[in-house]
């Protein structure tokens, strides 16, 4: 008699096998191995990005706090180390001071300006029906797409002081004593360059604040509206509420990127004078580090202008932290 073994249970049959493996793929269980194909072909691509961003960013950085530890012309191969002494002697460094200062007062300032006059603006031509919307977003848009070179040029022009347009429209309507030496005066010196700095910053802002009211529905206006509520407190309690994510984003973005268009425009309208009345941290920085050939000094301000940004950043962040309201 002849009996039939059947095989062990802990055997593989290669048609099961195969059939779970295809019904797992077909469910959206990738197997091992094809999950780790697609990790290396993630980090594949990410690759040139991290090696660019650690090159031209990370290397950087790290190389400005190393330096502000050392004294060093910037060109003779000597350098000593000198620990905290250039940041001992920026507390004693008047013209440090007085850019600082400068550089607060600029933010400041700025940035009220330009973000008031951008969530008016934005709430203009949202709200209101002007024929003209579309033309007026365009010809304040334009600045923004200029060269920062150019709107340095085209506002020194304006301040010229014999043939500027300023100027000559004080002289017109008969206002010749408020006519100024807009760019040689240390009293409105930084306030005229404030000007061009938010010329150049309002219609991005306008626009982009444009983008998230326009969002918003139109029933939540015309309820409020039944209610009584007036254009200005539908924009407190409505508008503001709704998009107030991106005006703490735009916010912070704002406030980083001034302390950069506050150099360039320094640099090509005033060069920091007369006498370091418009200087920022930004020139100050560039002009011990290349022009006074104090490399390692410079570097000092420029570990002083990344901490200032950092803690800006963050305490903006924590002033403005509330629940986001959805509709």
């Amino acid at each position: 008699m002849t009996t039939l073994s059947t095989p062990p249970q802990d055997s593989a049959d290669p048609v099961s096998t195969t059939r779970k493996s295809a019904g797992d793929s077909r469910r959206g269980k990738a197997s091992p191995a094809r999950r780790s194909g697609h990790t290396r072909f993630v980090l594949a691509c990410l690759l040139p990005a991290l090696v660019l961003f650690a090159v031209f960013m990370v290397y950087p950085t790290v190389n400005v706090f190393r330096m502000s530890l050392y004294t060093w012309s910037g060109f003779s191969p000597d350098m000593k180390f000198v620990g905290l002494d250039n940041f001992r002697h920026l507390v004693d460094d008047d013209q440090f001071v007085r850019a600082f200062q400068n550089t607060v007062t600029l933010l400041v300032v700025v940035t009220v300006v330009t973000m008031g006059m951008g969530l008016f603006l934005a709430a203009i031509m949202t709200r209101q029906k002007l024929r003209s919307r579309n033309f007026l977003r365009f010809v304040l848009y334009i600045p923004n797409v200029l060269s920062v070179v150019v709107i340095a040029a085209v506002f020194s022009a304006i301040y010229d002081q014999n043939n500027g347009l300023l100027n000559s429209m004080l002289r017109l309507v008969s206002l010749d004593s408020w006519q100024q030496v807009w760019l040689g005066d240390q009293k409105v010196v930084l306030y005229s360059v404030g000007i061009a700095m938010v010329w150049q910053s309002l219609g991005y802002y306008m626009v982009l604040y444009m983008s998230s009211m326009s969002s918003i529905p139109e029933e939540l206006y015309e309820a409020s509206g039944l209610d009584g509520a007036s254009a200005s407190r539908q924009f407190f309690s409505i508008t503001m509420p709704l998009i107030w994510q991106n005006l703490r984003t735009s916010l912070t973005f704002f406030i980083m990127s001034a302390v950069n268009l506050s150099f360039v425009l320094v640099r090509a309208m005033t060069g920091g004078g007369p006498d370091s009345s418009s200087e920022v941290l930004l020139s100050y920085m560039y002009k011990q580090a290349y022009t006074n050939s104090s490399y390692g000094y410079g570097m000092a301000i420029g570990v002083v202008i990344f901490a200032f940004s950092f803690l800006v950043s963050l305490l903006m962040s924590r002033a403005t932290k509330r629940e986001p309201l959805q509709f």
